[in-house]
């Protein structure tokens, strides 16, 4: 069975180049640069000081350099931000978004790979998809491609993957809200980075209330409230169908199942899935809730 590719028009390259490249990525971003030396890739987020995401991307080796896989419309922010970190360090950013794109390929034998197309499994869960960094010139040789990625969304949905600005909102949201623990975002072990105090502390002594998980219902649509009675719980995100991922008040939802009462969105009935409830309900009962 000849496998499904979506291209990914909202992805952008940055290219991190120089000696001092590795190391000050390391010094900034949530997970491991070392990961690099037994895996083709990581995910990472870039915090505020506050432990915040301002930005969440791929990283990928390249011989001596690196290329980093993020939002179209943040690259040029995100080389704003690195450049202000780097000092005397020496590494240049450069935004290859207008040479090089996106895609990803699932279920089955991919076609042949094209010259110039650098591939790895999602470092996020395997089950995910393959991604593919390659020059927008070669974009027409990857054969039949679904453009707007719905088929993909609908995958990444089940599987519980969210996806930056349309699950969560960047500058608004920590790691762990975002799932950042579940989906191999951040390690626990490395060294200080960027907002690492406030990471740690979410992951040793903090029950995590408000996360990105799954839910199904009729007449979903993104951005929508998500209520337990007259009040707010969560947001829908990303929406395909009757399935979709929202950042949702875990607490209130396990109440609300607790006492047999249904969550609603735009007045329909919502389900949490059961495994983000489970989790939760894990997690209540090894670590005390203690507010940030």
């Amino acid at each position: 069975m000849v496998g499904q590719i979506a291209l990914l028009s909202h992805r952008g390259v940055v290219q991190a180049s120089g000696p001092d490249a590795a190391k000050l990525l390391e010094s900034l971003i949530t997970n491991d640069m070392g990961l690099l030396a037994s895996q083709p890739a990581i995910h990472t987020g870039l915090l505020s000081p506050q432990g915040k995401i301002l930005f969440a991307f791929f990283v990928v080796q390249l011989g001596d350099d690196f290329l980093l896989d993020v939002a179209r419309d943040q690259a040029a922010a995100l080389i704003k931000r690195l450049t202000m970190y780097k000092l005397r360090a020496s590494v240049q950013f450069t935004d290859k978004s207008p040479e090089m794109t996106v895609a990803v390929a699932w279920g089955g034998t991919a076609p042949g790979v094209p010259r110039g197309v650098i591939t790895f499994s999602d470092p996020r869960t395997s089950s995910l998809a393959t991604r593919l960094l390659l020059p927008v010139v070669r974009v027409c040789e990857l054969g039949v491609i679904e453009p707007d990625a719905t088929t993909y969304d609908e995958r990444r949905i089940a599987l519980g993957v969210p996806d930056e600005q349309r699950d969560f909102p960047l500058g608004d949201t920590f790691p762990h809200e975002a799932d950042f623990d579940v989906f191999n975002g951040a390690s626990f072990t490395k060294g200080c980075y960027v907002g690492q105090e406030v990471v740690s502390r979410m992951q040793n002594k903090t029950v995590v209330r408000k996360r990105v998980v799954r839910v199904s219902g009729d007449g979903l649509a993104s951005g929508t409230e998500i209520k337990h009675g007259d009040g707010i719980v969560g947001t829908i995100g990303s929406v395909v169908g009757k399935r979709a991922l929202a950042m949702l008040r875990l607490d209130r939802a396990a109440e609300a199942a607790g006492k047999g009462e249904a969550l609603t969105a735009d007045g329909h009935p919502i389900t949490v899935a059961a495994a983000d409830l489970t989790r939760y309900r894990e997690s209540v009962a090894s670590k005390p809730v203690i507010d940030l």
